[in-house]
């Protein structure tokens, strides 16, 4: 069905204002999607779906309280409206709590309009490259989709924001088998605004993984224990970024956990590392989920941290001034080739995944890696089995030796090759 999203969205404001909530917001989402999907190295489903989703949260008196509704109707909405009224008298103060005041735009962003043709090619050419070069790959489960968010946030302080934003997705996921011998499990995948730009094998790093993924029927354990080095493919990049944007966001500053919270200015990492955001990244609205426009932003410069990240809560609780954040990160490329890089390592490995659960409060960790490849003599060796690395996360950032000119782009990112010496081997 067609619903006025800007008219449920004001009417439901209205209704919590009226109920007596001191300040709220609502947003109302209505997303659509296209799949076409692949099971067991076959095109499978083709489905279209369509969801709504109207989020709600009111404070009073300092005291907050949330609730997601799906049924848009006004006797839902009312009683929603009512029972989250007297969840929020029971709820604790706190007067950070707080709403955005007048940020107000409205953003349409990649295509508005489905192409079925588009989906079904490219899972054609996925498949058909399966075939022809890692047949040895099954992929298990895998779609090409189309998606289309449309979105009205309002806040009782006069913040209106609103978007429509479609983009193409592509994923896969799987493992290779050869006789009663198998890899572990891998995937890739990325959004765009079109598809159409390169064959599938092409997009996200999908022909590199089916590819790799063979190459990881057969494991070597590692050996003896050593220290040597790294290269961190973007995948894994992924898992070191993921740890400093945790050190530089609400949980770590408002325990006071951070080992960069009072670093905004200093050189916090290698002069070969500068980090920008991709907030308009495909898929995505320049946004926060607390209605605030988030601006483009360089949050490293050349290892220079130029920003902490602490939501609107956040700042209010630490006095931290606050960078609205959306989503979607990329690192500049370097000077280096990737093949260099590797070659450039005497002893190490070619790390896909990191799997490294919680490190110490000083980024101190250990964990196992997945994916990945012995690196001897500056030459990819056999995939490992059973191996561990550990160090410490801001000495890696500290330690980066190099950075690749190529970049892996899976649309919300954008990240190179990067090689850190230094790691102990297990």
């Amino acid at each position: 069905m067609t619903i006025n999203i800007e008219d449920i969205a004001s009417s439901t404001l209205e209704k919590m204002t009226a109920a007596g909530f001191d300040t709220a917001q609502v947003s109302l989402s209505v997303s659509e999607q296209d799949e076409l999907n692949i099971a067991h190295n076959e095109a499978s489903l083709l489905r279209s779906t369509e969801d709504y989703s109207l989020s709600l949260m009111g404070l009073l008196d300092g005291r907050k309280a949330s609730a997601a509704l799906t049924d848009l109707g006004d006797h839902a909405i009312e009683h929603g409206v009512a029972d989250l009224f007297e969840r929020a008298k029971m709820a604790p103060q706190d007067e950070a709590n707080g709403v955005s005041a007048s940020q107000t735009g409205h953003i349409v962003q990649g295509p508005q309009e489905s192409s079925l043709d588009l989906l079904a090619i490219k899972v054609e050419e996925l498949l058909e490259y399966r075939a022809a070069e890692a047949s040895k790959m099954n992929i298990d489960e895998g779609a090409a989709a189309y998606y289309l968010a449309r979105e009205q946030v309002l806040t009782s302080e006069g913040s209106a924001l609103s978007c429509s934003v479609g983009c193409y997705g592509l994923s896969v996921m799987g493992t290779a088998v050869e006789g009663d011998q198998s890899s572990s499990f891998n995937y890739t995948g990325g959004s765009a605004n079109d598809l159409s730009t390169a064959h599938a094998s092409q997009l996200f790093g999908i022909g590199d993984m089916l590819k790799d993924t063979e190459n990881q029927i057969h494991t070597k354990p590692l050996g003896e224990n050593f220290v040597g080095e790294v290269i961190l493919a973007p995948t894994a990049v992924t898992d070191l970024l993921g740890w400093l944007f945790g050190q530089l966001s609400d949980y770590a500053l408002i325990s006071d956990g951070s080992v960069f919270k009072g670093s905004v200015g200093e050189i916090i990492a290698s002069n070969l590392l500068t980090i920008r955001s991709r907030f308009d990244a495909p898929g995505h609205a320049a946004y926060t989920n607390d209605a605030f426009l988030a601006p483009a932003l360089e949050l490293m410069s050349e290892g220079r941290l130029n920003a902490l990240l602490p939501s609107y809560y956040g700042s209010r609780k630490t006095g931290l001034t606050h960078t609205p954040v959306g989503s979607g990160w990329t690192v500049d490329a370097g000077d280096s080739a990737k093949a260099d890089l590797i070659g450039s390592v005497k002893k190490g490995a070619l790390v896909n995944r990191l799997s490294m659960g919680s490190p110490g409060a000083n980024g101190d960790f250990s964990g196992v890696i997945k994916n990945s490849f012995i690196i001897e003599g500056g030459a990819v060796g056999p995939a490992l089995s059973e191996t561990m690395i550990s160090g410490n996360m801001a000495q890696m950032l500290k330690d980066i030796s190099g950075v690749s000119r190529e970049r892996l782009d899976t649309g919300s990112e954008a990240l190179p090759w990067i090689r850190i010496p230094g790691l102990h081997f297990s």
